[in-house]
């Protein structure tokens, strides 16, 4: 939809409104609107005061993120901001909704700030890789201060508009629905009171006191340094912060815009960009028509009250959705509403919620121990053990329960949802909701489609996943779906590496090196040994055989102290060397971190093709939003699919045929991977 500028006076304040749907985005058109605006009114004598208020649901909820690597087209950003800021009459940003990143910079600009109190504001360019690159380094510290001004940028924490109010983000509130008369209002009385017109880049008082003083920086740094590892922008916002406290405005301006071009041409911000749009993406499903109906879902069962089950009822709680909670017996089911209420009280402890909300959310609670109590419920999720025949003998059960229309979903990781399907008799409403532990924090949820599956429960599906605040990956039926079938690849030659001659830590560190939070042995032994079982001989179970069961003893594959530090195993390398002789693994030497990164993760790449080959996943990018949500693969390489891109998928071929040769099938690449290698493409394009 074309961009609408509308240019109006209220007595002798001029009006300028923007509405470019959906979000305002400041694009070529907006830009122009806005200079037009502007201009006119400079130019009008009989306006004294200027208003920029937004049509829709929000003010400017950032720059365009698409117009981004495109050549820069007039008006750049830069002159409509110096158009408002140095104007001889005040301006006042009329805020609604979010203004976030350029939209906020703009407010920046503007002399005043006035909104509504369900207002977000925020510079959360971080998420993209970025900072924000029109003066929003330099002007938000001398408005809160430097310190705060760093937590709110390398963080992008958006601050409501009551918080905003405090800090001396905005200078006053509306009333809610009434923002354009009270910014009128507001503008009349600075005119009135003869106020000054202010510039934020004139302030001094929040920064004098910090010239300096260079080491609160140093302490920023340190105290997030875990947080911001790997990262690039980070470090370049704290460059410009500090710019903005020790340099005049202009020079600091200028080291601004020398450290936000740094961080665009940058391959991390280009992947974290990919990501922003990947996880939008993975919400259309192409051959969904666009009218499909969806289905109600106003109560929701939950069968097990353990902590996956617990988690998933969260969402919906969370939601304001009632959720009935189904347990076997009245011990198991008093524990998980017990943990439930704790995780929220918490949350309530650290601010996060109200001690009303609290009472709120577990009144939709239904605890129950008779599966009959889901008769009427809309949507019935299954969190039991996972084991095909208890899910399909369950199934059954919930076929003769649950009313007509209602959707029968099963949390299973890795089973055939298409045989638990077969177990009811509407497997047109059967569908896979496969979350992600923890279930409250994890965002990914995958959505996995029956072969018979109704488009309408698909439709609902993704909604819902919306609903409860994630992010819905569709996937057709496989072993493992999308995001444990392409890490499970990792895993596999991790545990057949680490028989080759590599340590754990040497594997470990590699892959922390890459950007995980921890390497593959060091998570085993967090998660505990004894958690995966299999009634074939495997490393993990010598390891339990010997009494080395991870954290939870102080003994894995590392050794840990009382505070569990780790340190290195002789007891581990034995019961190593000792399985390593049992599979007749042959040593292959030193191998480099590079080495170990390709052994382990173009597995995963060439899984995600193989994924794509057979219609499991819609999208390279779909494959990204599974890894870095459900296995926190670093955002800011993109994901597996796109930093493949990155690396190259020619190499990745050529290493993949280079370890079939050594090691056999496993590495043998998937005919997409080598035909597309061979055509020179990407799955970006």
């Amino acid at each position: 939809m074309a961009v609408v500028g509308i240019f109006e006076t209220d007595g002798d304040i001029g009006i300028i409104t923007i509405d470019s749907p959906p979000v305002n985005a400041l694009s070529l058109d907006v830009r122009k609107a806005l200079l037009t605006g502007f201009e006119r009114f400079a130019d009008d004598d009989a306006v004294r005061g200027i208003v920029v208020i937004c049509g829709g649901r929000t003010f400017f909820a950032g720059a365009d993120i698409t117009s981004f690597g495109r050549p820069p087209e007039e008006p750049v950003l830069r002159t409509v901001l110096a158009s408002v800021e140095n104007g001889t009459k005040p301006v006042v940003a009329a805020i609604h909704g979010f203004a976030l990143g350029g939209g906020y910079e703009l407010a920046l600009h503007c002399h005043y700030r006035i909104a509504v109190p369900s207002a977000q504001l925020g510079l959360p360019e971080v998420n993209l890789g970025l900072l924000p690159g029109a003066g929003g380094t330099q002007r938000l510290p001398r408005v809160v201060g430097p310190e705060l001004a760093l937590d709110l940028i390398t963080s992008g924490r958006r601050v409501t508009a009551s918080e905003a109010l405090g800090l001396g983000m905005i200078d006053a509130l509306a009333i809610e629905g009434q923002l354009r008369a009270d910014a009128v209002a507001f503008l009349r009385k600075v005119i009135a009171d003869d106020r000054p017109l202010t510039r934020v880049r004139d302030r001094q008082d929040m920064v004098a006191p910090y010239r300096g003083k260079p080491e609160i920086f140093d302490q920023f740094r340190s105290k997030h340094a875990r947080a911001f590892r790997g990262f690039k922008a980070p470090e370049n916002i704290i460059r410009a912060i500090e710019a903005a406290v020790t340099l005049p405005f202009e020079q600091g301006l200028a080291r601004e815009q020398e450290l936000f071009f740094e961080l665009r041409e940058s391959p991390q911000s280009a992947a974290q960009r990919h990501f922003f749009f990947a996880e939008r993406q993975a919400a259309k499903i192409p051959d969904l028509p666009k009218d499909t109906p969806t289905i109600p879902v106003k109560t929701v069962g939950v069968i097990g009250a353990g902590t996956m089950g617990g988690g998933i009822a969260m969402n919906f709680l969370n939601a304001g959705i009632p959720v009935t909670l189904v347990e076997m017996k009245q011990e198991a089911l008093d524990r998980g509403v017990g943990v439930i209420r704790r995780n929220y009280e918490t949350s309530a402890k650290k601010g996060r919620i109200t001690a009303e909300q609290v009472a709120a959310r577990m009144a939709l609670l239904t605890p129950v121990l008779d599966l009959a109590a889901l008769a009427e419920v809309d949507l019935v999720i299954e969190a039991v053990f996972e084991n095909l025949a208890i899910k399909q003998d369950l199934f059954a059960k919930l076929d003769q329960i649950a009313k007509p229309g209602a959707i029968l979903a099963s949390n299973t990781s890795y089973l055939d949802l298409d045989a638990i399907a077969a177990a009811t008799s509407r497997p047109d409403h059967v569908v896979g909701l496969h979350f992600f532990s923890p279930a409250n924090v994890m965002r990914l949820l995958e959505v996995v489609r029956g072969a018979k599956t109704a488009d309408a429960v698909i439709a609902t599906a993704m909604k819902l996943g919306k609903t409860i605040d994630k992010v819905a990956v569709l996937s057709r039926v496989c072993h493992g779906f999308i995001a444990n079938r392409i890490m499970s690849k990792r895993g596999e030659q991790a545990y057949q590496l680490v028989l080759e001659g590599p340590t754990p830590e040497q594997i470990d560190k590699a892959v922390h090196g890459y950007g995980f939070a921890m390497g593959p042995f060091q998570m085993a032994d967090l998660v505990g040994l004894d958690v995966i079982t299999s009634p074939d001989r495997n490393l993990r179970g010598d390891f339990v055989a010997a009494g080395r069961l991870g954290q939870k003893n102080g003994k894995g594959f590392y050794d840990y102290d009382d505070n569990r530090n780790r340190s290195a195993s002789p007891q581990a390398a034995q019961l190593i060397a000792t399985f390593a002789a049992y599979k007749g693994a042959v040593g292959t030497g030193e191998k480099s971190a590079d080495d170990i990164i390709a052994r382990l993760l173009y597995p995963v790449v060439n899984e995600g093709a193989k994924l794509l080959e057979e219609g499991i996943a819609l999208r390279a990018s779909d494959i990204d939003v599974a890894a870095i949500l459900g296995y926190n693969w670093p955002v800011y390489t993109g994901g597996p699919m796109f930093w493949a891109d990155t690396v190259g998928l020619s190499k990745i071929v050529d290493t993949l045929k280079a370890l079939e040769a050594e090691h056999g099938q496993a590495f043998k690449p998937a005919r997409l991977l080598e035909d597309m290698a061979a055509r020179g493409e990407t799955f970006g394009a």
